[in-house]
């Protein structure tokens, strides 16, 4: 019994929450969930997508991956983005600590970011990593006039 314990300890650490956007299953019109390790994958999504003072009631809740937009893709912006992340989800997500950030580019004409995130779940002390897409320019189906 001892170990059961120990599995509802560390799966209420990790937590389960909504799947997001909000899901229904067709078969028993149950609310989709997630748990453990994809919802922890989701709390980094959402956080990431979250712009800072987004939230009124946490206004330091969030990333500024905003700010990068319409940037140009060099070394430096990629070591900018690798530091707001890694502060970001320091400060957001108190069951992971962050390993590693990786921060690349896709062609220029994508103008999209791949941010890949290494990080150890506290409870557990396993590695798990995160691949987040972000794109730097919004609207990106609006046509360029010559």
């Amino acid at each position: 019994m001892a170990g059961k314990s120990e599995l509802s300890q560390q799966s209420e650490f990790l937590g389960s929450g909504w799947q997001f956007p909000p899901t229904f299953s067709s078969v028993s019109h149950q609310l989709a969930m997630n748990q453990s390790e994809a919802n922890i994958n989701q709390s980094i999504d959402l956080i990431l997508q979250t712009r800072r003072g987004e939230r009124c009631l946490l206004p330091d809740f969030g990333s500024q991956l905003n700010t990068f937009l319409f940037r140009s893709q060099d070394a430096s912006l990629q070591e900018e983005i690798a530091k707001s992340v890694r502060n970001t989800l320091l400060n957001d997500e108190p069951r992971i600590s962050v390993d590693e950030v990786f921060v690349s580019f896709t062609s220029e004409e994508a103008s999209q970011v791949v941010i890949s995130v290494v990080y150890t779940i506290k409870q557990t002390n396993t590695r798990h990593n995160h691949v987040f897409p972000f794109s730097l320019l919004e609207g990106t189906n609006l046509a360029v006039k010559v």
